[in-house]
């Protein structure tokens, strides 16, 4: 960010009149953890779904800020030589920033919008524009109005034109974005199924788009969307076939979204000879950033798919939010030297203080013996820095699972729509959070801003306090051999019986504690673990005169949430209030209840109370047909082709020789078996993968390792992606063959899998 105010000229721009510094302000910030030097950084304390940012003015603080843009009272005395400027709305602040900044700006604005493509169809447009322009554009995904604001304060007057993706979830998105952005030019990339909940109809959804060009000269759409609008100019990809020839697929979409980018760019000035040079570099885009356990202690972060300065300082502003204090590790790969690159790299580099920054060159020796640090791997496409990455995986196995925290994020903030803004959140991550990995999840969800996690066995919530997890942790199932363990940690047990009770007090007494939280479990009609209605009246008064406890929280589980429309569930939560209403009146303290799962959260939100637990609903999956077209699957399960194989007509394949070829036939072997998790039930063509968006049976029987698979209708070959769980075989879908419920099929997932965490 190149900003040139001073706090005092923001705070005009902001409304605010009582400052008394001309500090220079180069930046801002929302972020602590991606702040190194804070001397010239503006904090702004915005307020999500999931953080405050007021909770973290005091590290902004300690990281050298001087200056924030609040909404609530700070005591400034805390912060000596602080400034501060105090607004309605934080985020509302932002945008009126950005909104002044835009104005300065008096070049050429692209603005992109659509359901799918903005970013590809953006990071195609630049590369097609570098070739003759200085061009600023939106770092990665940012297009909500968060993102277009930091990206709309990246202008700066040595550039020659931007380009700004805008991204609308509802009715009304637009109208902030466009006042921000403000495109002379804009491109359409798709009109997508309308999100029935946030738009009334095709239409409406249509115009929300159509918004952001309002005050544009024009706008390019693909051709095979029906629209009536002036300004706009319909791009076939038909056409410019001389330069599309050049690019290297043969993928509808994507021919249709280079033609778009092919298009503009001509508007803009570029000429065929300039873009043919360039269309031979591009490449189909990953938009993933991998993030994955690699040798030594080392956290190994994979972004080495493109290199420019400013995905690099966006690569590296994650580096420094994603280390966890290890020591920071940069590889740039380059196919050759180039010293006036290499220099603007170090000059940006050192704004993060790292560790060490490594040029990288085809044919280099690499050094694998770095411990505990975190290690970004960035570089040209050419330069293949990706296998050096992979090359420092913790584990060699070639099947691993993807999750995906962008598809979390997005199917946590779904979840929240269907509550009140005061309901918290407890976040479920038992059985190693549904087989993901809790520690990684559990650090997730805490940055996030979850208010409680919750695990089934004190150890499982060691775990999490030996990973630097402070959040309050819930044990679901702790007995009295536990209860040191709990108090140790500080992990809140469920009591669910009185001699429980009893006896938890009797450990506290012994550790000298006194106010330890407990959660209290009620029997509503699960008819599991539970005080009874008539067991009441006793806990309450042992509760009430033991200082050792206090009632965190009362809470129940319901037994049939995943039926919309069960008077059993209605019945289960009005017996949860009517008992938990007893204790609650009869504490002198609030308490908190809580007695939705994921499931209750979409079919009864009306049972919410004062904190509701998401568990295996963060990862996309329900049974709810509405909320299914609106959540997103977090968990791809893939591996590779071993070898291939053509046996005979009366040859067998596998132990028991279940299966005998009557026919010629191609097998591919796979490298995952029933310790993998991939159940021996879907033996002899039961279940199967996907190769090359096909389905290919197993053929035999599932081996512990490998699974021997029929592709003898494609040219399959070794080394290439095997979907297991993905775009054409969903999680519910192999439950299904597999006849259990996708809670099993996450759970058996084995520890030798490779787990993937990515941005995508």
């Amino acid at each position: 960010m190149k900003l040139d105010y001073t706090f005092d000229k923001i705070a005009r721009v902001l409304g605010y009149s009582d400052s008394n510094s001309n500090q220079a302000i180069y930046s801002v910030a929302y972020d602590s953890r991606k702040i190194v030097a804070g001397e010239h950084v503006l904090f702004f304390a915005l307020i999500g779904s999931f953080r405050d940012g007021h909770e973290f003015v005091a590290e902004a603080y300690s990281k050298g800020v001087r200056h924030f843009v609040v909404s609530k009272t700070i005591e400034a005395c805390t912060y000596p030589d602080a400034h501060f400027i105090r607004v309605e709305d934080t985020l509302n602040a932002l945008e009126k920033l950005a909104i002044y900044h835009r104005k300065s700006f008096t070049k050429p604005v692209i603005g992109i919008t659509g359901s799918y493509g903005k970013t590809t169809v953006k990071e195609w447009l630049s590369n097609l524009l570098m070739s003759k322009f200085n061009v600023v554009r939106s770092p990665k995904s940012y297009n909500s109005r968060l993102g277009v604001a930091l990206s709309v304060l990246e202008l700066y007057e040595g550039a020659d034109l931007a380009i700004i993706e805008a991204g609308i979830s509802k009715a009304g998105d637009m109208e902030h974005l466009q006042k921000m952005i403000q495109p002379t030019h804009g491109i359409l990339t798709t009109i997508g199924k309308t999100d029935k909940i946030n738009f009334s109809s095709e239409e409406e959804h249509i115009a929300e788009r159509l918004f952001l060009f309002k005050d544009a000269a024009t706008f390019l759409y693909p051709s095979d969307i029906e629209l009536k609008a002036e300004k706009g100019i319909p791009v076939d990809s038909s056409v410019n076939l001389d330069l599309l020839d050049h690019f290297n697929t043969v993928d509808s979409k994507q021919r249709q979204n280079l033609s778009l980018a092919i298009e503009m760019a001509q508007k803009m000035g570029v000429s065929k000879e300039q873009l043919l040079d360039e269309i031979s570099k591009l490449r189909p885009l990953s938009l993933r950033l991998e993030v994955f356990d690699g040798k030594n202690n080392c956290t190994i972060i994979n972004d080495a798919y493109h290199l420019d300065l400013d995905s690099l300082h966006y690569a590296l502003e994650y580096q420094l939010a994603h280390s966890d204090n290890k020591k920071r590790i940069v590889v740039i790969g380059l196919t050759n030297p180039d010293e006036k690159l290499e220099t603007e790299i170090r000059s940006i580099a050192k704004e993060f203080e790292l560790e060490k920054l490594i040029f990288h060159y085809p044919g280099d020796a690499f050094d694998f013996s770095h411990t505990n640090a975190c290690i970004l791997f960035k570089g040209t496409r050419d330069a293949r820095s990706e296998f050096l990455a992979h090359e420092y995986r913790e584990h060699r196995h070639q099947t691993y699972l993807e999750i995906n925290q962008t598809a979390i994020r997005k199917n946590i903030e779904a979840y929240i729509s269907n509550l009140n803004d005061e309901t918290k959140l407890l976040c479920m991550i038992k059985a190693s959070s549904y087989g993901s990995n809790a520690k990684k999840m559990s650090t997730f969800l805490e940055d996030m801003g979850a208010d409680y996690l919750g695990v089934a066995y004190p150890h499982e919530g060691v775990e999490l306090r030996e990973n630097g997890i402070t959040l309050p942790i819930l044990v679901m199932n702790s007995q009295p051999a536990d209860f040191d363990t709990c108090i140790w940690n500080r992990l809140e047990p469920a009591i669910f019986s009185l001699e429980q009770l009893d006896s938890f007090i009797g450990t506290l007494i012994a550790h000298n504690q006194q106010d330890y939280p407990i959660h209290i479990k009620l029997e509503t009609g699960m008819n599991r673990l539970g005080f009874l209605p008539d067991q009441i009246e006793k806990l309450i008064r042992t509760v009430a005169s033991q200082p050792e406890v206090r009632v965190q929280s009362i809470y129940s589980h319901l037994a049939d949430s995943d039926n919309i429309d069960s008077d059993y569930t209605r019945q289960q939560i009005a017996t949860f209030k009517q008992n938990s209403d007893r204790i609650v009146n009869a504490l002198p303290y609030p308490v908190l209840r809580h007695i939705l799962n994921s499931e209750g959260i979409l079919n009864y939100p009306e049972g919410q109370f004062d904190m509701v637990r998401i568990g295996i609903g963060m990862y996309g999956i329900t049974s709810n047909p509405h909320w299914k077209t609106q959540l997103r699957p977090a968990i791809s399960w893939w591996s590779i082709v071993s070898q291939v194989r053509e046996i005979q007509a009366g040859e067998s394949v596998g132990y028991g020789r279940t299966f005998i070829a009557i026919k010629p036939t191609k097998i591919a072997v796979i490298p995952v078996g029933y310790a993998d998790g991939y159940s021996r039930i879907l033996s002899q063509g039961k279940g199967g993968v996907y190769i090359q968006n096909e389905f290919c049976p197993v053929v035999g029987n599932v081996c512990m390792d490998m699974i021997m698979v029929d592709v003898s209708a494609i040219d399959a070959i070794p080394g290439e992606p095997v979907e297991i769980i993905g775009p054409h075989q969903s999680i519910e879908s192999l439950a299904k063959k597999m006849g259990t419920i996708p809670y099993e099929v996450m759970t058996r997932f084995s520890t030798r899998i490779h787990r993937v965490f990515t941005e995508k």
